[in-house]
């Protein structure tokens, strides 16, 4: 069993930032490709970023893209999810998700996802 342990989130003003944390643990975390996921009121998860166990592919939604970044650091097993120039729309519950032997690519699709984080709360005050 995979625990990812998040932190992070939070209110902020639009266009300010946040970094959102998750620490993986549990059984040995190889090969484990992972991303961020977001729900808002009334919508269906919907992917954000993926990232693949080496770190060379990434995957950003077009929400996303030029003002998220998703990295991750092997020596903490952890996630990071920086956000940059919120606005509003970004207000959601974020989800760190992971799965093992698969893709940044595939991942993207929440039906591969094998464990997931509790979710942290977002808020982009206008």
């Amino acid at each position: 069993q995979v625990h990812l342990v998040q932190s992070g989130g939070g209110l902020v003003q639009a266009g300010g930032s946040l970094r959102l944390s998750c620490e993986a643990s549990g059984r040995p975390f190889t090969n484990y490709a992972m991303g961020w996921f977001r729900q808002a009121p009334g919508n269906e998860r919907e992917f954000v970023a993926t990232i693949s166990w080496s770190g060379s592919n990434t995957y950003y939604a077009d929400s996303a893209k030029g003002r998220f970044t998703i990295s991750r650091d092997h020596t903490k097993n952890t996630l990071y999810l920086q956000m940059n120039s919120l606005t509003p729309e970004d207000t959601a519950v974020y989800y760190c998700a992971a799965a093992g032997f698969t893709t940044a690519q595939a991942i993207r699709d929440r039906r591969t996802v094998e464990y997931w984080g509790k979710g942290t709360l977002v808020t982009v005050s206008s």
